[in-house]
């Protein structure tokens, strides 16, 4: 029996290992480039959240519950109530 064996050197692929190609970067810009640029000025915005009646509600009922709790549940819930809402209204209009 023949063996029919191929040559290894003529089955391999030769692979030419390619180079990196080097990062391409900006040239430096001088003092001069820099200085020249015009200054931004950002404003300032300030957004005024807006509170439904249903949030402030919460809050209010929330703040309520601090208070009662820290004073002990001991007096009336209305004088909780008015409490916590001028807290409340004062954080709002602030």
């Amino acid at each position: 029996m023949a063996s029919s064996k191929t040559s290894d050197a003529s089955t391999k692929k030769v692979t030419t290992a390619k180079k990196a190609a080097a990062p391409k970067t900006a040239p430096k810009k001088t003092a001069s480039e820099k200085a020249a640029k015009p200054a931004t000025s950002r404003k300032k915005t300030t957004k005024t959240a807006i509170v439904t009646s249903e949030e402030r509600y919460k809050m209010i009922e929330v703040a309520a519950y601090y208070i009662a709790e820290k004073k002990g549940f001991g007096h009336n819930h209305l004088d909780y109530w008015l409490e916590a809402e001028q807290e409340i209204n004062a954080k709002l209009n602030a």
